[in-house]
């Protein structure tokens, strides 16, 4: 039964279904070796009026709104989690491949475009700009669950973090060329210009101003603080966007300010906006499954078309790109096989498709088909492979600990404490030591140590091992030299480059 009415009952009980086999699909996807994304859209087309006929849903402007939000709340919780230590030593090629690698990836597939649709050049740049840049989304999900070296992972993340402006100005420039008379390089090379630098500029500014309220704020419930972070990420994209400057640029460096500061809830806040990220992209995939008619796409035309410019994408236009712009930085061979390999499409481009969509460009729905074609057949292929790849060329980093255990304190509102969860990585001072010869800061208590999945109870002559996981409780006062305490007994070693 397609839906035609809005019965709110209803509705809340196909938004529950929904949810629960978007949970169900990521524990299906780890067992199929396939990303969980492509089984979102999969939902979403099963249920969309094709196939069950459950949900008519043809809405760009809604897919459009739910897409961006889902982004600004997915680069969010990227940010949170990124180690600016580790980030900042890569940097610079994940921007020259967020700038000058997205440029490439959009001329390259533009000439393939126009050869294999036939299309004009301004739609076949309009195109390779959709799909110029990489996912974050997808990035960040299948890094996740991978041991890659840090170093690449760091890169692939940074990139995909801040290639998404470079996406979204080629792709509006190109919608305002096909579709007004008023195209002005110039024009587009200062907006350009804006948008990189106020982004940039309100992230840094707005990253600072929201941790500092954060820290300084002092709120009834704990369970408020997480709401209130996420708040500023939604203000942040926002007020970025009303002055015409990269929104989703601002939201990414003010996550990374964020999650590289001392936090009061630290651990609220990254629990809670990684749970909220997972929902967003399992309700953004599934809706953009539902903008799919599958009926348009088993087109044999259609078909052998998406997957000759899948094949240039994948293996003509990213690697060149990745090859050339990282030319003069310190990465080895097999290193940009798999940076060019691991440049996941998912969600931006097709939110992109959108945009031509709503703005009537000539061969929109073309546009979009081709985009999802490319998008599906680039986390198929790419996504199921990438361990592949990783054990092929050698980049397995160091095994990472499952810090899966949590200790929670009740009614934490009013108190001037927090607990923070450590782990002894290699290469930490703390191996080996007994806890009454470490010199802890004042007002600090170990409380628990989780050792091999087994719950230790700490006393003075508790030795510390490698892998054990340590949670603390902190007086908020010397929360700052716990963390200083902490960040010196960890070497430069553990940035495995």
């Amino acid at each position: 039964m397609i839906i035609e009415h809005f019965d709110t009952d209803y509705l809340i009980l196909l938004f529950s279904i929904l949810l629960i086999l978007g949970v169900v699909t990521t524990k299906l996807s780890s067992r199929l070796g396939v990303p969980s994304l492509v089984l979102f859209i999969l939902v979403g087309i099963v249920m969309g009026s094709d196939v069950l006929g459950i949900i008519y849903f043809d809405n760009a402007n809604v897919a459009q709104l739910i897409g961006v939000l889902a982004l600004i709340i997915i680069l969010f919780e990227g940010g949170l989690q990124t180690k600016w230590k580790a980030v900042k030593r890569v940097m610079a090629p994940s921007l020259t491949l967020a700038t000058i690698g997205v440029l490439l990836t959009t001329a390259i597939v533009a000439v393939g475009v126009k050869l294999v649709l036939g299309i004009d050049w301004l739609g076949a740049f309009l195109v390779g700009a959709i799909v110029g840049s990489t996912d974050a989304a997808a990035v960040f999900s299948i890094l996740s669950g991978q041991n890659v070296k840090g170093k690449i992972s760091s890169t692939l993340e940074a990139e995909s973090g801040t290639n998404d402006p470079m996406a979204v100005f080629l792709t509006l420039s190109f919608i305002e060329l096909l579709t007004t008379d008023n195209g002005n390089v110039f024009l587009f090379i200062g907006s350009f210009v804006w948008q990189m630098g106020i982004g940039l500029l309100i992230g840094l500014l707005l990253g600072r101003l929201s941790s500092n309220s954060i820290n300084k704020i002092s709120l009834d419930s704990s369970g408020l603080y997480p709401v209130f972070a996420l708040a500023f990420a939604v203000f942040t994209y926002s007020i970025t966007a009303m002055v015409n400057a990269s929104g989703l640029l601002a939201v990414y460096v003010a996550a990374i300010i964020i999650g590289n500061r001392d936090l009061v809830y630290r651990h609220s806040i990254l629990r809670f906006n990684e749970g909220f990220a997972w929902m967003m992209q399992i309700l953004m995939f599934i809706i953009l499954g539902l903008l799919v008619f599958p009926s348009e796409l088993m087109d044999f035309g259609l078909i052998w078309r998406g997957l000759l410019i899948s094949f240039i994408l994948l293996f003509i236009a990213r690697p060149i790109a990745v090859f050339i712009s990282i030319h003069f930085f310190d990465f080895d061979l097999k290193e940009k096989i798999f940076l060019s390999w691991a440049g996941l499409r998912g969600a931006v481009p097709i939110v992109l498709a959108t945009f031509p969509l709503i703005a009537g460009v000539e061969n929109s729905q073309l546009i979009f088909n081709v985009v999802f074609f490319v998008v599906l057949t680039s986390a198929l292929i790419q996504g199921t492979t990438i361990q592949f790849f990783v054990k092929k060329l050698s980049l397995s980093g160091p095994v990472k600990a499952e810090t899966s255990h949590s200790l929670e304190i009740v009614s934490i509102g009013h108190a001037n404490a927090e607990m923070i969860e450590y782990h002894i990585g290699e290469n930490n001072e703390l191996i080996g030591k007994t806890l009454k010869d470490v010199q802890f800061p004042n007002k600090v208590l170990i409380n628990a140590i989780v050792r091999d999945k087994q719950l230790e109870t700490p006393t003075g002559d508790t030795t510390l091992q490698q892998n054990d996981i340590l949670y603390i409780l902190v007086d908020k006062n010397s929360l700052k030299h716990l963390n200083e305490f902490l960040e010196r007994q960890i070497t430069t070693r553990d940035f495995v480059g």
